[in-house]
């Protein structure tokens, strides 16, 4: 893990040395060595953060970045710009004029992604100082491509082009102030043509605005209203069981959490009531305990379309009697007034107090 965060703080810490010093002096500054391995840091470790991490849209959870549906044109656009970065880095002559412009163009689209994947993750802090570095080497990298062409140009300026190479010739011997606006406006040319392409496997034609905007809860995210009435944090097992068949489940009363009323049984109260022990007793435990618990209230809220079903609920109830005999073994043992606890889930303050009186 330490590797890892290392890996991700790393690539940052140089490309800002090396951005800084270029601005001052005119030259990079930063050890090869050390410059590979900011580069393996700063453009496959935050990818992989991006891909592996959340792949699904989650009201309560940490959700996705990037829509899933649409999650492969990012894809394709980010391996392409690492491709003309690294093609750029380790290159020892210019290429063609037509190729010349695609690296750029690459790279311009690869800084300009990632400015909005910053925006998009404005929460996690080691998502925008990653984005940052891949920024900083890339405009570097675009200076470098710059110098090599001027350094280069000469001797493959008399050579033969048809009319494409010719246009690109021209665009690439204009000034910077001139030639890169001009190239950023070929990004959006460039951008269709992968589209277009990627129709062919199911993408959309506006996937590159949708992977930003079909999302939960990130800066460019369109579907933060299709949570607003989603209880998160709710379903849990004994939760579950307690919507099962009457008969079987036996229902006491209905309660309040988060609320919403929900249906209690005998089952659901101790086991709130086993909990509410444990955080009075034992608060530091509860805390791990609670942590790793949520997790299964994330995943019952994930699939609640199947534990929504009463036979389902019913085989949860008989499945959790076992606990439940636990729980309240362990109420009678350390609580003294452990029916009075019990009565008092999911009831209202003032109705709890009254209790606790008792």
């Amino acid at each position: 893990m330490i590797l890892f965060l290392f890996l991700l703080i790393f690539p940052t810490i140089i490309s800002v040395i090396d951005f800084i010093a270029f601005l001052i002096t005119g030259r990079r500054i930063v050890n090869i060595a050390l410059l590979r391995l900011a580069e393996i840091g700063a453009f496959f470790i935050l990818p992989y953060l991006y891909v592996s991490l959340e792949t699904k849209n989650d009201c309560c959870g940490d959700s996705a970045a990037f829509s899933p549906e649409h999650q492969p044109t990012i894809l394709v656009i980010v391996l392409l710009c690492i491709i003309a970065y690294f093609f750029s880095s380790y290159r020892k002559q210019i290429s063609t004029p037509v190729l010349e412009i695609l690296i750029n163009s690459f790279l311009i689209i690869g800084i300009v992604l990632n400015i909005f994947i910053a925006i998009q993750t404005k929460d996690s802090f080691f998502a925008l100082i990653g984005n940052l570095s891949i920024i900083l080497l890339s405009m570097l990298a675009l200076v470098k491509n710059q110098k090599s062409f001027i350094e280069q140009s000469q001797e493959l300026e008399n050579g033969p082009k048809s009319k494409l190479e010719s246009f690109a010739w021209q665009i690439l011997k204009l000034k910077p102030i001139v030639k890169f606006p001009i190239i950023f406006i070929l990004c959006l040319p460039i951008l269709v043509i992968i589209t277009a392409i990627l129709l062919l496997v199911g993408q959309k034609p506006d996937s590159i605005i949708r992977a930003f905007t079909d999302t939960y809860k990130h800066g460019f995210s369109q579907w933060d209203y299709k949570c607003d009435n989603v209880q998160c944090g709710g379903h849990y097992l004994c939760s579950v069981a307690a919507n099962g068949h009457s008969i079987i489940v036996k229902p006491q009363r209905r309660g309040v959490r988060n609320g919403h009323n929900i249906i209690c049984n005998r089952q659901l109260l101790i086991s709130n009531a086993f909990e509410d022990l444990i955080q009075d007793k034992l608060p530091f435990f509860f805390f791990f305990f609670r942590r790793h618990y949520n997790k299964v209230g994330n995943v019952i809220h994930r699939y609640y379309n199947i534990f929504n079903n009463k036979f389902v609920s019913d085989f949860i109830y008989i499945l959790m009697k076992p606990l439940e005999w636990f729980f309240l073994l362990t109420l009678y043992t350390f609580d003294r007034k452990p029916e009075n606890r019990i009565a008092k889930q999911y009831l209202s303050n003032t109705d709890r107090q009254q209790i606790g009186r008792h």
